[in-house]
């Protein structure tokens, strides 16, 4: 994000590949020489002004090749989300994106403006309709128009889609409707990487006009997809459609002609460096939602850290399934010689949970330290004991345990110029079961959108895949903070197979309390949850910055007041 002569050089580079490789036109991302999303970036004049230089700067190097590349138009001082046309060092157009989503995690409304013209653009004889990431989920909008009245064979979106565990399909059968629906060939070209809480997932395909994939690009990784597109199809298959016949009848009498824009780009003949022709499908590079959800930590995490140029991170290994997965994630993303544990036991903790937390390690490959608490939080009560009420253990005195920890991996940290991973997961976060300055610490927080349950699917995913990487008695043992003698999760939250569908149904599905109870939880159950998850917004605020995995998460997703007295029950 704001690299503009890093992002410029990246496309310049795959600008000089694709011309290597013959290729007639080469497609980038939506805001590809910004990044996405560029926020309040975009109030900067020097921002939008710099990365419309760059533009220009690439249209130079468009001699015989055609390049769509995403970028921020600004015309009579408003801005656009557009797409440019370059070719022969020249820009041929510029379109500007018409349907601005202003929900969950986007707020393009606040900036930019609509566009309302459409374009078709003749290339070495094929027509082409360009459009940006969500107008082509618009049945009445520009992928229709430039289909049906201009006649488009190829649509071009350019997407800055970020993952969620529901997104892919739903990408994937809205694109097929679409393409079937106006007998059409879609290339659909996603942005890849993590941003802050989002991870792009990539996953550009490409369909032809009755909605087989003909080519999927590698998901959550850099891919450079080449295919050779055959578009004769197209008329045939509208030719036999009288629907779509009578729909550009109907059309035509409100909808103007589009200019076609023709670049006068022959196609280049001869033998072409490209792939192999044959679908790739999505379950062959990723075997399963477990798998899938990994791969998006995995990217999210290297992405966070190094684009915030850290090299290092470190991790507090408690010897439960949260440190865990986040060590497992931590040395997937950056290499087991970046990542360093801590252990650190009291009195509280169990011989298998200190055990653990070293196999772990062993397992991973990664250095670790072993600091005990129990004189450090002896010290506390110590000194603490004229303002303490009783010598029972309470809240307070767990807290304490906590942050003394907490203090310890930001001192490492500190010194050592390492990013604190923080290791809760959703279930903990939304009802508010951990603590503030204490377990909560960090720069990232990996594994801050998966629930509990998803944390143990996943452990055991990797087990499966890696052999055991995660101790069986991490998996098998009961989930405790072991900050009192004999602690369980379970004695101030129901089990978690219980909680989690009551907080998947009360954030993500947004239900009210008695629209819940309706699915067979127990009232009271419910009330609590309810309860915890509202009178802990102002705990989540102060949290460290997660990815996004699931349909809505906290943060720029969920935004609720941290003063509210409204309840549902």
């Amino acid at each position: 994000m704001g690299d503009l002569k890093g992002n410029y050089n990246l496309i310049a580079s795959h600008i000089e590949e694709a011309k290597k490789n013959d290729v007639d036109i080469v497609i980038f991302p939506e805001l590809s020489i910004t990044g996405y999303p560029p926020e309040d970036l975009l109030l900067k004049t020097d921002f939008v002004n710099e990365n419309i230089e760059y533009l220009h700067k690439l249209q130079k190097i468009t001699t015989n090749i055609v390049a769509i590349i995403g970028f921020v138009n600004k015309e009579h001082d408003r801005i656009y989300n557009s797409a440019a046309v370059l070719h022969n060092k020249g820009i041929k157009s510029i379109y500007n994106k018409q349907f601005l989503p202003d929900y969950s995690v986007f707020n393009e409304e606040r900036y930019f403006k609509k566009g309302n013209v459409n374009y078709i653009h003749k290339i070495a004889g094929t027509l082409i309709g360009i459009n940006i990431c969500e107008d082509i989920y618009y049945s009445s909008g520009p992928t229709k128009i430039q289909s049906i009245i201009g006649g488009a064979e190829l649509i071009i979106n350019i997407s800055a889609s970020p993952y969620h565990t529901e997104k892919i399909k739903q990408m994937e059968k809205n694109l097929l409707i679409t393409a079937v629906e106006n007998h059409v060939n879609i290339a659909y070209v996603n942005l890849v990487g993590g941003q802050d809480e989002l991870v792009f997932d990539g996953n550009s395909l490409i369909l032809n006009e009755k909605g087989n994939i003909l080519r999927h690009a590698k998901p959550f990784e850099e891919d450079e997809l080449i295919y050779d597109l055959d578009t004769r199809g197209v008329k045939s298959e509208r030719l036999k459609d009288a629907k779509f016949k009578n729909q550009k009848t109907k059309m035509e009498k409100y909808c103007r002609l589009l200019p076609v824009i023709d670049l006068k780009y022959r196609q280049k003949k001869g033998k072409r460096n490209i792939q192999d022709k044959t679908a790739i499908k999505y379950n062959q590079h990723v075997s399963c939602i477990e798998d899938e959800i990994l791969q998006a930590l995995i990217l999210g995490t290297r992405d966070y850290v190094k684009k915030n140029r850290f090299e290092k991170v470190v991790i507090a290994l408690s010897g439960g399934t949260d440190s865990a997965l986040t060590a497992v994630i931590a040395v997937f993303a950056l290499g087991k010689e970046n990542v360093s544990g801590i252990i650190m036991p009291s009195i509280y903790s169990s011989r298998e949970s200190i055990n653990g937390a070293k196999e772990l390690s062993d397992n991973l490959g990664i250095g670790y330290t072993t600091i005990p608490i129990s004189d450090i939080y002896n010290s506390y009560l110590e000194n603490l004991k004229s303002i303490f009420r009783s010598n029972k253990i309470n809240t307070t005195r767990e807290n304490i345990q906590a942050r003394i920890r907490g203090n310890i991996v930001m001192a490492a940290a500190n010194e050592n110029n390492w990013m604190v991973l923080s290791t809760g997961n959703k279930s903990e976060i939304s009802v508010g079961y951990c603590t503030l300055y204490g377990d909560m610490v960090g720069g990232f927080s990996p594994i801050k959108d998966v629930y509990k349950t998803m944390v143990y699917r996943i452990c055991k995913f990797i087990n499966r895949k890696y052999s055991d990487i995660i101790p069986k008695n991490t998996l098998t043992k009961a989930p405790s903070a072991e900050l009192r003698p004999n602690q369980k999760d379970e004695d101030r939250l129901p089990p978690y197979k219980i909680l989690d569908p009551i907080l998947k149904a009360y954030i993500e599905d947004d239900l009210d309390y008695h629209s819940i109870i309706k699915k067979g939880f127990e009232g009271k159950t419910v009330r609590e949850v309810i309860s915890m998850v509202d009178s802990s917004e102002y705990k989540r605020r102060q949290g460290s910055p997660g990815i996004k995995i699931t349909p809505r998460a906290f943060g720029k997703d969920r935004r609720y007041p941290i003063t509210n007295n409204f309840r549902s029950y």
